[in-house]
């Protein structure tokens, strides 16, 4: 009986990488996006046709709307997209996001009487955000598992986060060899409404370093 999960998919290059990794092992996948306020909709317009070219069994875009809260860069225009590293956790963080979108993750697997759900998270090469670390994951899948009827019941949910050890150079290699085209995927938090990258924020810096560190030309499409 083949094994199914959910995989959060963003758009960008991690979530790519995370969806092919889930069917290489064996995963027939649903695939999970969000609108959640973000400043453009280009990565949302990635991850459907990510979807649709990985034939996924179902993609849901779910609006959330964080703006109305707002306290993150990419999410409240007040602020600005900062355009060097920053110290600390920098202002492109988005309040709680990681929390809130693998609660329905979460809330879609129970539905579905499915335990597996992958996310793309990073502590490596990764912008200091604190819903990235392994300490995060594993509190969200004991909580997964006080937390619902399925879980009481001995339907144990596992997060499985298969990039969270990795540099940007080895994800992008891992991704070449399963065949992922990166050149369709959006990872910089100013792209312009057809995709294009800034090429200076800490998304963009990130991806660039990688595809010098995987030794591979970058296809990214910039502004």
């Amino acid at each position: 009986m083949q094994k199914h999960a959910i995989v959060l998919l963003s758009g960008g290059l991690d979530s790519i990488t995370t969806l092919a990794l889930a069917q290489q092992q064996g995963f027939a996948c649903y695939a999970l996006s969000f609108d959640y306020g973000q400043r453009h909709n280009a990565e949302l317009l990635a991850a459907s046709q990510i979807a649709k070219d990985y034939q996924v069994l179902d993609h849901k875009i779910i609006s959330l709307g964080l703006g109305a809260i707002g306290g993150s860069a990419l999410t409240d225009d007040h602020i600005a997209v900062p355009d060097s590293l920053q110290p600390g956790i920098p202002v492109t963080y988005v309040p709680a996001r990681n929390t809130i979108f693998l609660s329905f993750a979460l809330g879609w697997a129970e539905v579905l009487k499915l335990q597996d759900i992958f996310i793309g998270v990073n502590a490596v090469d990764y912008s200091g955000y604190p819903d990235c670390r392994p300490e995060f994951i594993n509190a969200f899948q004991n909580l997964a598992n006080l937390a619902t009827k399925a879980g009481v019941e001995g339907e144990r949910f596992t997060i499985h986060t298969p990039l969270i050890s990795l540099s940007k150079g080895e994800i992008i290699r891992q991704g070449t060899r399963l065949g992922v085209d990166y050149s369709r995927t959006v990872s910089c938090y100013s792209a312009d409404p057809q995709g294009h990258a800034c090429g200076i924020c800490d998304a963009c810096r990130l991806r660039k370093t990688g595809f010098q560190e995987a030794g591979l030309n970058d296809p990214t499409r910039y502004q």
